[in-house]
Parts: C-alpha cells; structure tokens; sequence
C-alpha cells in the first residue's frame, strides 16, 4: 500500500539535538534491539523531549533509516579522502613495490577510520541485528560508491600492466573482504578494536591483493 502523502513531516531542526538523538537510538538499538527501545528511551538518551524526536524523525522506522544514511555518507566522506590521498588519479606509480606501499597504506588509513570507529562498528552491528530478525531486508551502510570508485582505480592500474584482472569491479570486493571485513572478524569486541591487530589485519590484507592480482 502506498504511503505518499500519508507521513508525518519531519524537520531539520538543530544539528546538534539531531547528532545527539542519532548517537542515543544507535547506541540503544545496538544494545537492545531496535523493537525493544522506546521513543521516550530515546528521548531521554538524548536529553531531549520525545515530541522532538518524533519531530525530527517522524517514527522509529525513519530513525533507524536516518543512523544507516549518516553512516554511510560519513563511510563515503571518510573512504573517498582515503583514496584521493593514498591512491589520487594519476599517481604516479610505476613498479608493484610501489603500489603495495601505496596500497597498504590505504588499508591502514581505512581500518584505523573505519574499523577503528565504534560509530562505524555500531551501523555494522545494527544491519546485522535487522537481517537476522528479517533475512529479507535490504537495508544496509552503502557503501556502492567507495567500491566503484576503488574498482576505477585498479582499472588504471590494470591498464598500467601493474595489475592482472579482467574484473576489476570484483578484485575492489576482493581488497575490502581481505582487509575491512577481516580485521571486523578479527576483532573479539567491534565496538572496542584493538588497533594494533586492526593495523596488522590491514598490512596483512593489502600484501595478500597484491600476490593475487600483481603482474608477474
């Protein structure tokens, strides 16, 4: 059944009230679940009135939409200026030593932003919780953005002759499963990293990409 036209209006109101209600309902639905927190658990969380939630927000439902659509423009913000650091178009980057160096020290950069943040752990956590409540969900971080924007680079790279793949849409899944997705396995508590493995996790990732797809 449709619902355009039928939902409450929300406002923008002020950053700072709609940064603390996001952090209180992450934190509560990460701990609890999201079907067991309330919007006056929320609320008080957050230090503000329930009718300012709801304000903001309109319904748990769109809040919980609001924590993924916050992580995943921080995911991207925080990846991008990773990439255009680390691994900017038109590197000038000619031997596979090289591109090792450059691509370790991309997947330090990442795991130190991303597996290092509790924030980032937390959105994991809270897409995990729904798919096991409902396998059929879609709802996700995004994350489609960073991985075309990687694969675009290893294309270059493959057209450099530094890297073996006719796919590099697949070896970009290949680098972030070998490193990202690893040091969060790796990790006993993700919302409480141990920096050094997660550093080591990445090195570790990044060394096994470039044996798989380098040149030979």
């Amino acid at each position: 059944m449709s619902t355009v036209g039928t939902e409450k209006s929300v406002r923008e109101g002020s950053l700072e009230k709609r940064k603390a209600i996001l952090a209180a309902a992450r934190d509560l639905f990460v701990r609890q679940g999201v079907d067991r927190v309330s919007m006056d658990a929320v609320a008080a969380g957050a230090e503000v009135s329930k009718r300012t939630v709801y304000d903001y927000f309109g319904d748990k439902r769109r809040l919980f939409l609001a924590i993924l659509t916050d992580a995943s423009q921080s995911l991207m913000a925080t990846a991008c200026r990773a990439l255009d650091e680390h691994l900017p178009e038109g590197a000038q980057i000619t031997t596979v030593p090289q591109l090792e160096k450059a691509f370790t020290a991309l997947a330090i950069d990442l795991g130190t932003s991303i597996v290092g943040s509790a924030d980032y752990a937390a959105g994991f956590a809270l897409v995990a919780q729904e798919r096991l409540r409902t396998p059929t969900t879609e709802d996700d971080i995004a994350t489609v953005v960073v991985e075309e924007a990687f694969a675009k680079r290893i294309a270059d790279f493959v057209d450099a002759g530094l890297l073996d793949t006719d796919n590099p849409r697949l070896a970009a899944d290949h680098f972030f499963a070998l490193t990202i997705l690893l040091a969060y396995n790796r990790q006993p508590v993700p919302a409480n990293p141990a920096p050094d493995k997660v550093r080591q996790s990445m090195i570790d990732g990044a060394h096994a990409f470039i044996r798989a797809y380098a040149t030979r």
